[in-house]
């Protein structure tokens, strides 16, 4: 899964990244500082692996990932190559999903590309340099389509379309907005829209403001706008991220408590980001290794069996399967969760479930 940091310069955006990569990415109070995207591997926390590790007593434990990049502050005029921007908006082109980070704090000692603090703005600005450059790829492709349409009528839906997003692109509003039948969403993916791809706005706040941002005005308006989308908002401090990486486990507990809150904002993003794109994790558990995969929700048992290895797929004969929670019930025995009718025998519809702890059986 590859998220990717986008944002006004000097928003954050890699002090963000240093603090959940610990990559150690340059940041510096200057506009353009990063211009190559930098790329960090984060673990994603799950503390079901580490409960079955320790009953398993297992020789390797094995999280699930998310790749985040830094991607250089975008400007007005992007889109027509201001401030390099061309070379920004093919960087985001090769994520997912987007992790839009919004200043929604005051400092005088940190400078504003626009002098100003406006959490709106700045979002109006990323926002229309992908409405602007998905407008080019939309007129682009309907000329073609246009053009094809003499032979082969059946063209005239994809033209229905990308005329419907034209039309949205228009009113200075992102793709992702359009209410979209499968069939449509399934085209309009295929094309790789910028303003299309899922985003989690990231308010970054002053330290001050960590544990009551509710009450901050700039996150208010976040929301607001954030929901005429529905799009994500999760809440953080740059800063305090920054100082909790540096942190061991017992030493980060004591600091939440300090801060008044009770998860980091990474484990907030991480949360979001699965949400957003529709993820969920299923575990492989037993003394050689516990390990987390990550799957698209409404996976059936034998895609499941094919991200461990293509061959389970092509091969798959059925999963025994227990949920997580009942597993710990037995106290990770088997034995016991099959005497109690626990285990179950699915098959090739079997549609996976987060937690599910799964043994593959499959024909070479």
């Amino acid at each position: 899964m590859k998220l990717g940091i986008v944002g006004l310069p000097n928003v954050g955006k890699s002090t963000l990244f240093n603090a959940i990569t610990k990559a150690g990415a340059e940041a510096a109070n200057y506009p353009f500082c990063t211009i190559e995207p930098n790329v960090g591997v984060v673990t994603v926390p799950d503390e079901r692996l580490k409960v079955l590790t320790d009953m398993y007593k297992a020789k390797k434990t094995i999280y699930t990932t998310i790749e985040f990049y830094d991607i250089a502050g975008l400007v007005k005029g992007a889109s027509k190559g201001e401030g390099l921007g061309n070379k920004f908006l093919g960087h985001i082109r090769e994520v997912e999903a987007i992790v839009h980070v919004v200043r929604c704090f005051d400092d005088p000692n940190v400078v504003h590309v626009d002098g100003k603090i406006n959490p709106l703005s700045d979002i109006e600005t990323i926002n229309m340099e992908l409405i602007f450059s998905d407008m080019e790829i939309i007129e682009r492709r309907l000329q073609k389509t246009k053009k094809n349409l003499k032979g082969d009528k059946s063209l005239q839906s994809e033209i229905d379309i990308l005329e419907k997003v034209k039309v949205r692109l228009e009113e200075g509003l992102s793709a992702r907005t359009l209410d979209l039948s499968k069939e449509e969403h399934d085209f309009i993916k295929s094309l790789d829209l910028l303003s299309y791809k899922p985003v989690i706005y990231a308010a970054n706040v002053s330290e001050d403001e960590v544990a009551s941002s509710e009450e901050n005005d700039y996150v208010k308006k976040v929301r607001e706008f954030a929901d005429t989308e529905n799009s994500d908002v999760v809440v953080i401090c740059a800063k305090v991220e920054a100082e909790i990486s540096e942190l061991e486990e017992e030493e980060k507990l004591m600091f939440f408590e300090e801060l008044g809150i009770n998860e980091s904002g990474l484990d907030k993003l991480i949360k979001a980001s699965y949400h957003l794109l529709n993820l969920i994790s299923f575990l492989t558990a037993g003394e050689p290794e516990v390990r987390a995969w990550t799957i698209k929700n409404g996976s059936k048992a034998p895609q499941a069996a094919g991200k461990i290895h293509t061959d389970f797929e092509k091969g798959f004969i059925r999963a025994e399967t227990i949920a997580y929670d009942k597993l710990i019930e037995c106290g990770g025995n088997l034995a016991t969760a099959k005497e109690k009718g626990l285990v179950r025998s699915e098959g090739k519809d079997y549609i996976v479930k987060d937690g599910d702890v799964i043994h593959f059986l499959f024909n070479v």
